[in-house]
């Protein structure tokens, strides 16, 4: 049996339920006693029926209240359940976005220490070549000051009027002071190079040429040494590239010069040109004393010097080939070295074809 509706508030299910017997009893009551009436039945049967309907409709009442409480507990268990199970979902989710969350901020943290220890140690690199690189222009600008120093106190100590070292003297100091103007002035290079001050007049031009000019005019160097340069095969004929002609003399200047001071006696140094596409690699190469493949990363820093007493023997400011590496680069391109330790160097750059 349904409940019926009702509209009061102060009616609890269990009244309306209580009602719902009370009326339900009443009817069947009246029911039964028009049908007894009409049927002429006995009042035993009359007292029979009603008691029957009292005790089904009270076993109704009792019954139906037990149910309805024993299934409100079982919903209001469900509920339970269902909420503790959203609960669970949802903290999991949370627990699951916080995790994330947790994911996120500390591969953010991983990565800015992991920049951060990057720059530290790029700005240690970067102090420790500083460092050198003063160290290095001090040592290098020291050596001649002293010599000039020694020569001029020499000088003025009486030398000067000694006819056998006065001239003597002189010319080192010259020799000295023209040692130091060159690093200024190559420094002052670099300088121009790296910030873009040095204007490049490109130009089409034929490489074999230029070298054909560098050698004549190291012609006095390589006779020293008996030293025989020449062209690999395929190189006697005529390539056009576009560069600035005057700083590619002076790269070529530094490399052939370099093949020769390191160079054994009596020995050779080859050129070689190879069309790449749109670019032309030159290559010199010698049989010299070579270099150690640890020193190779460093060849083209600023003073660095493989063997710092027989480089001061030879010569040379100790820029050439960060000079080299510059005036390449500025024209966009690439220089490499191929070294082993006394067999020889082979030093290679492009440069773009002339069309």
């Amino acid at each position: 049996m349904i409940p019926i509706a009702s509209k009061d508030k102060n009616l609890t299910p269990n009244k309306v339920v209580l009602i719902e017997s009370l009326l339900i009893a009443i009817i069947a009551t009246i029911l039964i006693s028009i049908l007894l009436y009409i049927n002429n039945l006995s009042l035993d049967y009359y007292y029979y029926f009603l008691n029957f309907t009292v005790v089904f409709f009270t076993s109704y009442l009792i019954n139906f209240l037990y149910l309805k409480r024993y299934i409100y507990r079982r919903i209001k268990l469900i509920y339970k359940m269902i909420r503790l199970q959203k609960l669970k979902e949802d903290n999991f989710d949370e627990i699951e976005l916080n995790k994330d969350i947790f994911n996120k901020v500390e591969s953010e943290v991983k990565t800015w220490v992991s920049e951060k220890n990057q720059q530290l140690t790029d700005l240690k690199e970067l102090e420790k070549y500083r460092k050198n690189y003063l160290g290095n222009v001090s040592h290098e600008l020291k050596t001649p000051i002293f010599n000039i120093q020694g020569f001029i106190h020499s000088l003025l100590d009486g030398a000067i009027y000694d006819e056998n070292v006065n001239m003597k003297y002189l010319k080192r100091a010259s020799v000295n002071v023209d040692r130091i103007q060159n690093i200024i002035e190559d420094l002052e290079t670099i300088n121009r190079l790296e910030s873009g001050q040095l204007i490049m007049e490109i130009q089409p031009f034929d490489i074999k040429i230029l070298v054909d000019e560098v050698i004549e005019d190291l012609e006095i160097r390589w006779k020293e040494k008996n030293i025989k340069i020449s062209y690999k095969e395929g190189a006697l004929k005529s390539f056009r590239v576009v560069a600035d002609r005057e700083s590619i003399r002076q790269v070529l200047m530094n490399l052939i010069l370099n093949s020769i001071k390191y160079g054994n006696v009596n020995g050779n140094t080859k050129i070689g040109f190879y069309d790449i596409d749109n670019h032309i690699l030159v290559e010199i190469a010698d049989n010299g004393i070579g270099i150690d493949e640890i020193h190779l990363k460093h060849l083209f820093d600023r003073f660095y010097r493989v063997d710092k007493s027989r480089s001061r023997d030879v010569g040379g400011t100790g820029l050439g080939l960060s000079i080299v590496k510059h005036i390449i680069e500025a024209h966009n391109q690439t220089i490499t070295v191929r070294s082993t330790l006394n067999l020889g160097s082979t030093f290679g750059f492009t440069l773009e074809k002339a069309n």
